[in-house]
């Protein structure tokens, strides 16, 4: 690992990983610094790198791209003065595809010289064909600079034989399977474009005279900008400076599948989702479980800080108190000393530790997002034992997570999954706990504003990580030998 990649947290690697996040502002003066600060409120979606494009109408393009979190990269004055102009895009990275720990070059955004002047790309997703489509470029003469399926991008649009920069993302977009929300750039225009089924999130802002493009809405905030809407699945919205926003729908028109663990842990609960508060849908995922899963118990405590809006509904529901039964230290983003073998070992007690004198003695219910590997629940459990509980209870803010997610998100392979091997009781077994319950599709479905839970002829969302149906066909991966989910 580079050593100016950010130091991994002793249980991230039993965590799902953020995709990716967008942004891009057009309109104001130094644009960068915009993105800049966008990016910041994007870096739960992606810790490892960042990197910024922008335009000037006299110096043209510029970019930057660097390793680490974007407060120790894009803060000096000395870097953000060589991204000038009104005109920036940027993305803050978690690897998906490509190398682990990769090169610079895998850094987007990716830029472009076309015959009509240069484009760079900002991609949040997945392409699910990104081998079949590199393996063809490449045979008819492309040249890839990095490892990322992203990259593919370019080099259709390249082929393209559209008249302008838009025109050939539309048309090299119709050959992309998966799912993508992207930010981009000429030297004059920032382009904004939802797959169409509308996996990952991208929303529109107005700032000033100038506009904004976010993967979320909490982005928009910290720049003071206004939220106008959500771009639709499928749409594609080209804005100018002074033209102001148009936008076209290039693709078919499908039922959207907007990816369900948005609402459970990716977004930040400050960002809202469908117009609807991401910290309320959390909460109200704690009031069906509990209402699904009763227990009786002394304490309910969130594992933080994704679980905290849940334990919060639990409690209310349940009418068990609610208390902060571990306490995170929040300054663990840089390890302090060389971290040795015996400081590895203490794992988990780096970054949480128990609070004794409210544990001691009592049930307690441990209300967490999700389970993956199960690994660091085990770790809190134990935690949680030695300081004195008299039970444990696991109830957990989403469905079992059994199938892999081919759309953006880092997941284990499917056979390290602990719900793709082990039953509901096996899993409790496992983890050694009195109980161990998840909130069922439907409930989740209800939490996330759907009355009547899920349909199951045509889900309102993506939820194949915990379903295993797919509604975008991995090739990629069924060439490589996966094996979907039979037909029940």
């Amino acid at each position: 690992m580079s050593k100016h990649m950010p130091p991994a947290h002793p249980f991230d690697d039993d965590k799902l990983k953020e995709e990716c996040g967008v942004f891009g502002v057009v309109g104001v003066a130094d644009a960068a610094n915009f993105v800049a600060l966008g990016l910041h409120a994007l870096q739960h979606r992606g810790q490892e790198a960042g990197g910024i494009v922008s335009h000037h109408p006299l110096e043209g393009f510029n970019s930057a791209r660097r390793f680490g979190y974007v407060r120790d990269n894009f803060t000096s004055q000395s870097l953000m003065e060589t991204l000038p102009g009104p005109l920036a895009i940027g993305h803050v990275r978690y690897s998906t595809a490509g190398s682990k720990g990769a090169a610079i070059r895998d850094v987007q955004p990716f830029f472009g010289e076309f015959a009509m002047g240069g484009a760079a790309i900002a991609h949040n997703g997945n392409i699910t064909n990104a081998i079949a489509l590199r393996r063809e470029l490449i045979e008819r003469g492309s040249i890839f600079q990095s490892s990322s399926d992203s990259e593919c991008i370019i080099h259709l649009m390249a082929r393209s034989l559209q008249r302008n920069i838009p025109e050939r993302m539309e048309d090299a977009l119709r050959r992309v399977e998966g799912a993508f929300s992207i930010v981009a750039m000429t030297r004059t225009k920032l382009i904004g474009v939802r797959d169409p089924l509308g996996v990952r999130p991208l929303v529109l802002g107005k700032i000033g005279d100038g506009w904004a493009l976010s993967s979320e809405t909490c982005a928009l905030d910290i720049i003071g900008a206004e939220l106008v809407r959500e771009i639709e699945p499928g749409e594609m919205v080209v804005i100018t400076a002074d033209g102001g926003v148009d936008s076209v729908f290039p693709f078919r028109r499908q039922s959207p599948k907007f990816c369900i663990f948005e609402h459970v842990y990716f977004s930040r609960p400050d960002s809202i989702i469908g117009g609807r508060s991401v910290y309320e849908t959390r909460r109200q995922i704690g009031v069906e479980l509990a209402r699904e899963t009763p227990v009786e118990a002394d304490l309910v405590c969130p594992v933080p800080d994704s679980g905290t809006p849940a334990a919060i509904g639990f409690a209310h529901e349940s009418g068990i108190p609610y208390g902060m039964g571990i306490i995170r230290n929040q300054y663990m983003g840089r390890t302090f000393i060389e971290p040795t073998e015996q400081i590895r070992n203490m794992g988990v007690r780096l970054k949480l530790n128990v609070n004794r004198a409210l544990i001691r003695g009592k049930r307690v219910v441990l209300v967490d997002d999700s389970v993956v590997r199960g690994t660091t629940s085990r770790k809190i459990k134990q935690m949680i034992i030695d300081a004195g509980a008299a039970e444990v209870h696991f109830r957990i803010a989403s469905p079992p997570t059994a199938w892999p997610c081919f759309y953006g998100v880092d997941t284990p392979q499917r056979e390290k999954l602990l719900a793709a091997t082990m039953s509901e009781e096996e899993m409790r077994e496992h983890l050694a706990v009195d109980s161990l319950k998840f909130i069922s599709l439907d409930g989740l479905y209800r939490a996330a504003g759907e009355a009547s839970g899920r349909n199951k002829s045509c889900p309102q969302y993506c939820d194949a990580c915990f379903s295993g149906e797919y509604p975008v066909a991995p090739s990629d991966m069924i060439e490589k030998g996966f094996q979907l989910k039979a037909a029940e």
